[in-house]
């Protein structure tokens, strides 16, 4: 019997990742049907700015040229939510921004409310536009952090 997988042709590690966003627009589409956060809820979501379809403020943009941070917590406004992606209006230094994220873009979801959190490999090319990945020989490595805490840490990168 040999250690190494076998080739698929499946690419289970896009359907994954895929699934795990999806968790990201059902946790969004909840407090836009809800009309706010319930309880102490709040969101950090990490995304890439120069991923394709996120429209951003060009002052964002140069501040954050590769990645960025937001909150989804007491201010916030505007919040649609839509199949591949969710658009919402933040404050940045007293400035209303309106952000559209598709959810590919996003690396990191967390609400610390509830020590949950998600954790995505984003691989983009030159241009700074998203890569779709063919399935490898390596199947992706899930790592319960060892803190307690709901977070898993998926790594979809092959090994070379």
């Amino acid at each position: 019997m040999s250690d190494t997988a076998p080739d698929s042709l499946i690419p289970y590690d896009e359907i994954v990742q895929e699934a795990l966003r999806a968790v990201v627009g059902r946790v969004l589409g909840e407090v836009e049907k809800g009309g706010g956060l319930p309880g102490d809820h709040h969101f950090y979501i990490t995304f890439k700015t120069q991923a394709s379809g996120v429209e951003i403020p060009r002052h964002l943009m140069e501040r954050f040229p590769d990645e960025m941070t937001i909150v989804i917590q007491n201010r916030f406004w505007d919040l649609k939510v839509k199949p591949d992606g969710f658009e919402v209006g933040l404050s940045f230094n007293q400035t209303p921004s309106k952000l559209i994220i598709p959810f590919a873009a996003i690396t990191g979801f967390v609400d610390p409310a509830v020590n949950f959190a998600l954790q995505f490999q984003a691989q983009v090319d030159d241009d700074g536009q998203p890569e779709v990945s063919s399935a490898g020989n390596d199947a992706p490595t899930a790592t319960p952090i060892e803190d307690g805490s709901n977070v898993v840490s998926i790594d979809f990168t092959r090994k070379k």
